[in-house]
């Protein structure tokens, strides 16, 4: 008799517990290990720099390491993948890009799996930094318009270096070409970090670089810049134009990078993981490190991080298709 009394009480029990019982569990004690951070680029360049950052301020906030894994290549869409396939505990983190989400998921339609809205869940944005076009200080000119007379004048044309194919700035490269109607051939890395070596080198005489990772080089004079791809000037860089205001409005775009996790994600693992975004945006070495670099930081989270990559890929859609690129 006792031992059926226990088992009747416990049966009653299981049927009485919330069907949510083990997740809840598993949120509340989240995080109790490390946390892998995807980083779909090389090491060096923009979501790299800003990625490890971030991660380092975050791992404070919640107690466990955050660990970078860079994994480049097609565009920023292989990390984005893998990313997108893993399990949905709290346990992978996507530092995710305008080029992976945005550009990528129009670009490389025909050959990724996953989608940029449905398969992931948007923490937050992490920062926002517009687009150059910069030289080698050796570069016979110095104005857009020289760049543009330099390239009439090669046969073929002028080179110029990005991040990879599928990129913003290989993008950029193309519309500038298109608008300009003049020869530039692409010429795409692994990583801007390279990229930016052989400019400073004069292997390549140009390249399409965010501000965020060009900023210590454009301070120490090793590369020259002739417009920016943002709407207006950029504090700090004042004497730098604007393509828009060179008579280039079709070159006005600003790259953002954010934190996502894999759909499904329990809601509460989410509002962390924001909670946490907050505070390393806030803390002063961050503060410092984007200031420094000419960063704006994010400031959309959760449901309007959602709202906002889905109305990046919308809006980068047809730019992707008119721009004639194509994946490698």
């Amino acid at each position: 008799m006792p031992r059926r009394r226990t088992l009747i009480a416990a049966a009653g029990a299981a049927l009485a517990a919330p069907r949510g019982a083990p997740a809840l569990a598993q949120t509340t004690s989240w995080p109790s290990r490390p946390i892998r951070l995807v980083i779909p680029f090389a090491t060096g360049g923009t979501t790299d720099i800003i990625g490890r950052l971030m991660a380092d301020e975050m791992s404070r906030f919640l107690g466990q390491p955050i660990v970078a894994d860079n994994r480049p290549g097609a565009g920023a869409t292989l990390g984005t993948g893998l990313a997108a396939q893993a399990a949905p505990d709290g346990y992978t983190l996507l530092l995710s890009t305008i080029s992976g989400m945005a550009v990528g998921h129009t670009l490389y339609r025909e050959r990724i799996q996953w989608d940029a809205d449905r398969d992931f869940a948007h923490v937050a944005m992490l920062l926002g930094t517009p687009y150059l076009l910069v030289v080698n200080p050796r570069f016979p000119g110095a104005t857009l318009a020289d760049y543009v007379a330099e390239a009439r004048r090669r046969p073929q044309g002028l080179e110029f270096a990005t991040s990879g194919i599928g990129s913003v700035p290989h993008l950029l490269g193309l519309r500038l070409a298109q608008a300009a109607g003049i020869g530039l051939t692409h010429i795409p890395y692994r990583g801007g970090a390279q990229a930016a070596t052989d400019v400073i080198a004069g292997v390549v005489p140009s390249m399409i670089d965010s501000l965020t990772a060009a900023s210590a080089n454009l301070r120490a004079g090793t590369v020259r810049a002739l417009a920016f791809s943002s709407p207006r000037r950029i504090e700090g860089f004042s004497d730098v134009p604007t393509f828009a205001e060179l008579g280039l409005p079709q070159l006005t775009a600003d790259g953002w990078a954010g934190l996502a996790a894999p759909a499904r994600t329990p809601r509460p693992i989410l509002e962390r993981l924001a909670e946490a975004v907050r505070a390393a945006q806030a803390a002063p070495q961050v503060q410092r490190r984007f200031a420094e670099t000419a960063t704006q930081p994010g400031r959309v989270f959760l449901d309007d991080a959602q709202a906002f990559v889905r109305a990046e890929i919308a809006a980068w859609a047809p730019v992707v298709r008119q721009s004639g690129a194509a994946p490698e």
